[in-house]
């Protein structure tokens, strides 16, 4: 059995998704593979900051006819390469009841407590959206209409909008079946029908599910099925049956994971990561279900992956060596905060304020300021 350590993991990984800059087309990005989460406000624009050769540009995966962004993975939304979008929608498409249960996630219980099974829901609110949605309209829109259509099993009164609407994860999550997309760069959130929507398919497609985990093991791994499982949306015992067939066995600090073959050579030899990124909350390098393992102090974590409102993420050298947060300042300056986890160098300070400037380019703000911490 091949034996690493977790540097060589994570600057496998770091190679893998792209972060040593050797691609100038974002299309080329492997991570867009698996899609690019844009949960904040120009979350993916930075992320490509981070990958992208060259000088960065204010052009955004908003103005590229090449990508779509829709709700796919886990009901948060991505940006797709827009011809892998049908793809993308089959590998989606729950294998059994107990997946398509798994993946309502926080509002399982109130999917339990709705008397129509999970599987009849998505696909029942797929109907509904995809009958009410032969335009763009806003979310707010769309949940009214969809909401009056629907089993009342499938909406609940909301407090905070003082309204009754569908299930958030299940309009989240019906919504790539009933052929939907999401406005990029839109607010308030828009849906529009995605252009040549073919009809809506029930039938899993074990082949594509399992694409997902194979996409989840090259971006992420050495992996172990509970991790893509966290990934998905699903439970372990699910992914196992999404699971390749051809796969390396890899011990990682002792502990039994799993990689491609073809990407074993890399894992062996990996790159060396001398270098500083600034990532955003939501970045494809923090999506990794093995937290311990990219950042091993769970106090640590706690600063990095938060309940609300996740800060972006230092990456000085293959380690995750701080957080970031950014705010506008006087219109058309961008204030930088940076809080480092140990003393760092005036070189590294000095890049990570170069980075800095690439990240205040893609955002369009001439000026920035940066403070440490």
């Amino acid at each position: 059995m091949l034996e690493v350590d977790r540097e060589q993991v994570l600057a496998h990984r770091i190679a893998a998704q792209g972060l040593h800059r050797v691609e100038s087309d974002p299309a080329a990005l492997a991570v867009f593979d698996l899609g690019l989460q844009s949960t904040q406000r120009e979350t993916a624009e930075v992320a490509l900051a981070a990958r992208v050769s060259g000088e960065p540009t204010e052009e955004s995966l908003v103005d590229d006819p090449r990508f779509v962004l829709a709700w796919t993975h886990r009901g948060a939304p991505h940006f797709h390469r827009r011809d892998a979008l049908p793809a993308v929608t089959a590998s989606l498409v729950p294998l059994d009841e107990s997946d398509a249960m798994a993946r309502m996630l926080f509002q399982k219980r109130m999917v339990e407590a709705a008397g129509i099974s999970a599987t009849d829901g998505l696909f029942t609110a797929a109907r509904a959206i995809r009958r009410v949605v032969d335009k763009p309209m806003t979310k707010g829109a769309v949940s009214t209409a969809v909401t009056k259509i629907i089993p009342p099993g499938l909406s609940y009164w909301c407090r905070g909008c003082q309204a009754t609407h569908i299930l958030e994860q299940v309009m989240r999550l019906a919504a790539i079946h009933g052929g939907v997309r999401l406005e990029a760069g839109v607010s308030p959130a828009t849906l529009a029908p995605i252009e040549g929507r073919g009809p809506m398919r029930t039938e899993p497609d074990p082949a594509a599910a399992t694409s997902v985990v194979v996409n989840y093991l090259r971006l992420h791994g050495p992996a172990t099925p509970a991790e893509a499982a966290g990934f998905v949306g699903t439970k372990t015992g699910v992914a196992k049956r999404m699971w390749p067939a051809e796969l390396t066995e890899v011990s990682v600090d002792g502990r039994k994971a799993f990689l491609p073959p073809q990407d074993v050579p890399s894992l062996e030899n990996p790159p060396a990561p001398g270098f500083v990124r600034l990532l955003p909350p939501w970045d494809p390098f923090l999506q990794s279900r093995d937290r311990d393992l990219l950042v091993p102090d769970r106090a640590r974590q706690k600063e990095v992956w938060k309940i609300i409102g996740n800060p972006g993420a230092l990456l000085v050298h293959g380690e995750v060596a701080g957080t970031w947060r950014t705010k506008a300042g006087g219109g058309k300056r961008l204030d930088f905060l940076m809080s480092p986890f140990w003393t760092l160098s005036a070189a590294i300070r000095a890049e990570a304020g170069a980075e800095a400037e690439r990240v205040a380019s893609v955002r369009g703000f001439p000026d920035l300021r940066v403070s440490w911490k």
